[in-house]
């Protein structure tokens, strides 16, 4: 059987929303693990999200010593037999693949977040690089986002980015 993964990134809580939307929690229910890129803000996320499914994920940038003290900053597991790992910053867009080849040697697919903007695309090493954007704080995104997957013996099946409204219903 596939496992099941929601994707998401820059939750911001409670600075860019007072909670997670609803969608979210919905695809929290419905996926085998959450894997969260960092920016929480509140440890108060991790533990609302470890109700719905299991939680892998990493600190970002704008977490306190609450989150950062249950996290790192890098974070890696081989999922379904798919080499993932986890970081919240990758650094500008111009150049990006190859830097991830190289800071990432072995991985099969990397996480991350930051910038809010969602991202999906291929390294020259062939390793799946995604970027769910954020669910609370699209900045000048056009809508608000995560993203799902299926990891199945050791392949990456369907990501699907999913645009949903602030209060994610």
């Amino acid at each position: 059987m596939a496992t099941r993964l929601l994707l998401i990134s820059d939750t911001h809580i409670p600075g860019r929303a007072r909670r997670l939307p609803d969608a979210v929690l919905r695809a929290a229910d419905a996926a085998d693990l959450v894997i969260h890129a960092g920016d929480w803000v509140a440890a108060s996320v991790l533990d609302e999200l470890a109700q719905h499914a299991e939680v892998f994920g990493v600190w970002g940038n704008n977490d306190g010593p609450d989150v950062r003290a249950r996290l790192s900053e890098v974070a890696r597991r081989t999922i379904d037999g798919v080499r993932v790992a986890v970081v919240h910053e990758t650094g500008d867009a111009r150049g990006r693949e190859l830097r991830m080849d190289a800071a990432f040697a072995g991985a099969d697919v990397l996480v991350f977040g930051h910038s809010h903007i969602p991202w999906d695309t291929v390294t020259p090493g062939g390793m799946r690089l995604l970027n769910p954007g954020s669910p609370t704080d699209r900045r000048r995104q056009p809508a608000h986002t995560m993203m799902t997957a299926t990891l199945d013996s050791g392949a990456v099946g369907e990501v699907v980015l999913a645009e949903i409204s602030p209060r994610g219903a």
